[in-house]
């Protein structure tokens, strides 16, 4: 009965959502490729790539948790090779970003959670494991993966102080849920406390770190060579990563003040379709705006007091290499936060507003360490002035030491996640 009520909800949103559904699609081609695949189209390139190896299924829903699972998919392939890993994202951003890292022909939109959806994906690929990264937990695929003998692992799984109270009151439908998980790897001891207490069974539940902390990142790449090559000779350059809505007007006030000339700032919203509002509020400030994308077909010297506007996915990362200073966005409206350990580990000073509860536990530690520089709205322009003029007093290296003493969580995952299929296959 609950699951009916479930597909009976869902159809309703389905429905209730065509219109927009269809405007995208009549817009935008990718979108009905994606559309097919969602509900149950298994694309003839990922029937090929599998060509009757055994499969694992990666779930990834958008760009972090595809950036995690690069490394962690990497070592599973190396120790077993004669296995076939695919890769699904729930968003259009993950599924570029996954076609670049791991290549297009093994990656698919994750279907809707339909039976029929599901089940078309069961019955082609024949997983011996779904691996499902962080909290991507859908009903459906948990009661068609068990009805067809497919044991679910969850990966990198949190439960942020938001989402805690929401799984508490639906903890009567969550608790039978989580009971079909075969395995729930947790990213801090505070996750597995969360994870029990909403019903998973204590047995499959238990910390293996954050896959985050091991994302490799280049310090050097054709893009942070490019950008170099054009800054100023002595620029002190202020990356602002994974902005929101609200922050980005009081990151451009404070820049007009910063009391440096040959400054630049790289501003990379969260949501790259949001770069021409953000354009629009560079250039109410009389500053000068330039498009990552339109300024590396024609590079031109970047002059100080610019703000290069990152409208594309993926390269933030990179990106942070070229930084005096990181701003971590999402993190001066309520929002939680995004992952300053980003441009910690690359030994870049670090600034963070007080909304940090999707990294609570990391952000805590690194306080610790005084490996942060925590901010309000009101000490933001103060604490940015500071760090671009006089230093940061060894908070990069702090920064560094922390991400380095935090790395292993990709070993201890993929040793787990083995020892799962070697025991469904023996």
């Amino acid at each position: 009965m609950m699951m009916l009520l479930y597909s009976l909800g869902l159809s309703l949103a389905l429905v209730l959502t065509a219109p927009v559904w269809g405007w995208r699609m009549l817009r935008q081609g990718r979108y009905r490729e994606g559309l097919r695949m969602r509900l149950g189209a298994v694309p003839a390139r990922l029937t090929a790539f599998v060509a009757g190896r055994p499969v694992v299924w990666v779930h990834c829903v958008s760009v972090g948790e595809t950036l995690a699972a690069v490394r962690l998919i990497a070592e599973f392939e190396a120790a077993l090779p004669e296995y076939a890993v695919v890769v699904s994202t729930t968003t259009p951003t993950g599924q570029r970003v996954a076609r670049e890292r791991f290549g297009v022909d093994r990656v698919f939109f994750f279907p809707l959670d339909f039976a029929f959806a599901v089940r078309s994906y069961l019955r082609v690929l024949q997983p011996k494991l779904l691996v499902l990264m962080e909290s991507e937990l859908w009903p459906r695929v948990l009661v068609e993966c068990e009805c067809a003998q497919v044991p679910v692992a969850v990966v990198n799984a949190r439960v942020s102080d938001r989402s805690l109270p929401r799984y508490m009151r639906l903890r009567m439908l969550w608790k039978p849920l989580l009971e079909k998980v075969s395995l729930l790897l947790a990213q801090s001891d505070e996750d597995v406390r969360r994870w029990r207490q909403i019903g998973a069974p204590e047995s499959v539940v238990r910390s293996s770190g954050n896959l985050k902390f091991d994302i490799r990142v280049a310090e050097e790449t054709p893009l942070t060579r490019l950008v170099r090559q054009h800054l100023p000779a002595a620029a002190k350059v202020l990356v602002c990563g994974s902005t929101h809505d609200g922050e980005e007007s009081l990151l451009l006030d404070c820049w007009k003040t910063l009391p440096v000339a040959e400054r630049v700032m790289v501003l990379a919203p969260r949501h790259p379709e949001r770069a021409g509002v953000v354009e629009q509020l560079i250039v109410e400030r009389g500053l000068q705006a330039i498009r990552l994308t339109a300024w590396r077909m024609e590079p031109s010297p970047i002059l100080g007091g610019a703000v290069l506007l990152v409208d594309t996915v993926g390269e933030l990362s990179s990106l942070y290499a070229l930084a005096s200073v990181a701003f971590v966005g999402g993190s001066l409206i309520p929002h939680g936060g995004q992952n300053p350990l980003e441009p910690a580990r690359l030994g870049v000073p670090v600034v963070m507003g007080g909304s940090y509860q999707n990294f609570r536990g990391m952000v805590d530690a690194m306080q610790r360490d005084n490996a942060i520089r925590m901010v309000t709205r009101e000490s933001l322009c103060s604490a940015l002035s500071e760090l671009m003029t006089r230093g940061d007093d060894g908070l990069g290296q702090r920064g560094r030491l922390f991400a380095a003493s935090m790395i292993g969580a990709t070993e201890r995952t993929v040793a787990t996640l083995l020892s799962v299929v070697r025991e469904r296959a023996s």
